[in-house]
């Protein structure tokens, strides 16, 4: 299965607000979500992202008026995701929804594929 082929990783419209809010207008450098994957963490494999411009290799995704880059080697690992944005009495944060993801750690940021 090629990345072509691989479904799409969504942002929900919170996440993609707060990251229209970290950005800004005017946005001429073309930021976005980068997220990629890491070796590493409670599980195995960690996320990681950045507020940056899109990579060489980079699929791009949009969603609600806002860029989401995922690293290529890490789309296997992400494909199908959510990545929703929350602010609670537990702590604000992206957190991932990862249909791909066998365990997780209670921290949420790490994972078994």
């Amino acid at each position: 299965m090629s990345a072509t082929t691989l479904p799409a990783v969504t942002l929900t419209e919170s996440a993609a607000s707060h990251i229209a809010e970290i950005i800004g207008e005017p946005n001429p450098e073309g930021k976005g979500l980068r997220i990629y994957i890491e070796t590493g963490g409670c599980s195995g494999m960690s996320y990681a992202m950045e507020i940056a411009p899109r990579k060489t290799g980079d699929e791009e995704f949009s969603a609600h008026g806002v860029k989401l880059f995922v690293e290529e080697r890490g789309l296997v690992y992400l494909a199908g995701s959510v990545i929703d944005y929350r602010d609670g009495l537990t702590g604000a944060g992206f957190r991932i929804t990862n249909p791909n993801a066998k365990q997780t750690c209670g921290c949420g940021k790490s994972f078994e594929a």
